[in-house]
């Protein structure tokens, strides 16, 4: 039996004594007491971020969620007298559900850490910052702090790399007639990608800031649209730097020398070859030593040109664009996106301001509730549902996806509908619904194979806006692919001609990352990423708290192959696409479905020319003459291995070109191969 202190007579010692004692032994004497912040998603409040400080001492509350998961966290950070963590102390659970038990100690000149991928120490000669693997982004400011006392605003962290705080511009929030003076920076080399945020002139955090996702200070959470911006322009510029350094439109014919051209019509490489590109266009095939007049001329030694691949399932952003490119992805399908943001984005991408893939949009429509996803348009009648099919078909969207929140019992009317401006549908089963009702309304594709084997093990009234979408996947072991009501709804596939965007690489990280291993579909590319992003490769996603756990997952995954083959071998159509960012992990997605009884040959074909036919993009999927120029050199044969396709050593996006050896270190990645030779007469 616990004894309880009267609460009031307790806090009164305890100010008493911090009023006493602050000044001489916290950094924090001017940052005492309690701070509240906002985290909005879409313009929508979601969730909270809540700080104490005592003393040394701060206490940290995060917690979120959208479309029905997010992180709860818990810290408890003390720092020494310099600002320094010298305890750090991280628990809860991640957006997935993997429970989080993350420590950090700094005593003498010994620090120590455990996090999700085990435990390490070192020996400094002076305190570090420790960059946290689960925590709260509010540690941005304390960091800061520190490293604005460093005369090059930077500094070495643990477990490795160094960080670099930036001033990007001094700016101010007036709300009600209160003023608040204010600095964004930017704090970069933890991850691919700087992180920005916003600090008042007395050095307390007032916003951390991104395209989509704002945290702000309470009260001003109606200027998060102006706090975006911010982000957006900054994120902007920097990718608008990087194409006008490392983007090369040489204004003149573009000779790829003696490469071989994979033909997507013979499954086979040409004989050696050269490519002429005019302009954005493929003007001739040639003899491999071919040459012309006022030619700039790219030696392919050899290797081997692929037309541009898609990724059919992304959510585009400045960030990832340009890394997409690079990994021979020069066209993109939106699944869903903030419309403003997109809109902008792919204006910049078309006139050349920013890299890019080629844009095909779905419009995003969403039911109202409680789980929602923040992102295109919500609705909460079928009158709404089809009204947004209206504004999507009158914004020139080539077809909608619908989302988990949505009353499946109006997909029918939507379909109909969508169908009926020659739209294409696709989607999520909506939540205490089933594929087969979605198959029967008349979807084109499904989306995510989770969401079709689901309805053959959950009951009616789960509820799938929660991470049961996820952990029910413990539940596919048992499945019998024989039994009729598996093979009801495979026969709706088949006679709907109803196709499949699996993503199966997401599923691999799902079930089968496990804290502390490497996940399989990064080991051919870890070694090359920044220490941050190598660390959170080594992290699982679902909370496997116990032997049976890691068995049900790893053999759910399993069956989700053995489905996918079931129904490639019915002749249903696979689409290729990540829901992971693209980038790397496309080239795992592709790497999977050799388990599915595809040739690395029919995998090239299947992600340029059967999704171009399928997109109906007639000028694009292969090389030749008339065609947009949109291709990428690799060294090795992707015919004999698919794996080839990861070591890519220049890129054509409409004859532009990018040579990812350039580019990538600006990024903290070690390139993979390097550049080829360029000859400009």
């Amino acid at each position: 039996m616990k004894l309880r202190m009267p609460l009031m007579p307790f806090i009164l010692v305890l100010l008493i004594s911090c009023n006493q004692e602050v000044d001489k032994v916290s950094s924090l004497v001017d940052f005492q007491g309690d701070e509240t912040y906002s985290v909005i998603f879409g313009s929508t409040v979601i969730g909270h971020l809540k700080t104490r400080t005592v003393r040394d001492t701060i206490q940290i509350d995060y917690d979120y969620k959208n479309n029905g998961r997010g992180p709860t966290m818990n810290e408890t950070i003390v720092l020494n007298t310099d600002g320094f963590p010298v305890r750090w102390d991280i628990t809860g659970n991640t957006t997935f559900g993997n429970t989080v038990d993350e420590h950090f100690t700094f005593e003498g000149s010994a620090a120590s850490w455990t996090d999700a991928t085990g435990s390490d120490s070192t020996t400094v000669t002076a305190p570090l910052w420790y960059v946290n693997q689960s925590g709260s982004p509010y540690s941005t400011i304390l960091t800061a702090r520190s490293l604005l006392k460093s005369p090059d605003f930077s500094a070495d962290v643990l477990p490795a790399g160094t960080l670099k705080l930036t001033e990007m511009e001094k700016t101010s929030i007036t709300v009600d007639s209160t003023k608040v003076d204010l600095t964004t920076y930017a704090m970069s080399g933890a991850d691919l990608n700087p992180s920005y945020f916003i600090a008042d002139n007395n050095q307390r955090l007032f916003a951390v800031i991104s395209p989509s996702f704002v945290i702000v200070r309470e009260g001003f959470e109606k200027q998060e649209k102006e706090l975006r911006a911010y982000a957006e322009k900054y994120s902007t510029e920097r990718f608008e730097s990087l194409q006008k350094e490392y983007a090369h439109d040489y204004g003149k014919k573009v000779r790829i020398a003696n490469v071989k051209i994979f033909d997507p019509n013979t499954l086979a490489l040409s004989a050696p070859s050269s490519v002429l590109v005019d302009g954005e266009k493929i003007v001739s095939i040639d003899a491999a030593d071919a040459t012309g007049d006022d030619e700039v001329v790219i030696n392919g030694a050899g290797g081997t040109l692929v037309a541009g691949m898609y990724e059919m399932h992304a959510h585009t952003g400045d960030e990832g664009a340009l890394l997409n490119v690079l990994a021979g992805i020069t066209t993109f399908r939106d699944m869903g996106n903030d419309n403003e943001v997109l809109d902008e984005l792919i204006q910049k991408i078309n006139s050349g301001i920013l890299a890019g893939p080629r844009v095909h949009r779905l419009g995003f429509i969403e039911g109202e509730s409680e789980y929602s996803a923040n992102n295109g348009i919500l609705v909460s009648s079928e009158e709404e549902a089809l009204a947004a099919v209206d504004t999507y078909h009158d914004k020139g969207f080539y077809g909608v996806k619908l989302y988990n929140s949505m009353n499946g019992d109006w997909a029918p009317a939507i379909v109909e509908r969508a169908h009926g401006y020659g739209m294409f549908v696709c989607g999520h089963v909506p939540a205490f619904s089933n594929a087969n009702a979605m198959l029967s309304a008349g979807f084109d594709e499904m989306t995510h194979i989770n969401q079709t084997m689901l309805g053959w093990v959950l009951e009616p009234e789960e509820d799938t806006r929660t991470l049961l979408r996820l952990t029910a996947l413990k539940r596919f072991p048992g499945l019998d692919l024989n039994s009729p009501k598996v093979q009801e709804s495979i026969n709706l596939f088949v006679n709907n001609k109803t196709a499949m965007d699996p993503t199966l690489a997401i599923h691999e990280v799902l079930m089968k990352a496990r804290n502390g291993e490497i996940w399989e579909g990064t080991k051919d590319f870890i070694d090359h990423m920044p220490p941050n992003s190598q660390r959170g490769f080594k992290v699982a996603l679902a909370d496997v708290a116990s032997p049976e756990d890691d068995k049900a997952y790893r053999e759910g995954y399993e069956k989700i192959v053995e489905t996918l083959k079931m129904m490639k071998e019915k002749g249903i159509f696979i689409v290729p696409g990540t829901d992971l960012g693209g980038a790397f992990f496309y080239h795992r997605e592709l790497e999977l479905y050799q388990q599915l009884g595809y040739t690395p040959a029919e995998l090239l074909k299947l992600a340029t020319y059967d999704m171009a036919q399928y997109l109906g993009d007639e000028n694009l999927g292969s090389i030749a003459p008339g065609k947009f120029a949109d291709f990428f050199l690799i060294p090795g044969n992707p015919v004999d291995d698919i794996k080839a396709i990861k070591t890519i050593a220049m890129v054509s996006r409409g004859g532009t070109f990018y040579y990812p050896s350039e580019v990538y270190p600006a990024f903290g990645i070690t390139p993979f191969t390097p550049k080829p030779e360029v000859k400009e007469k």
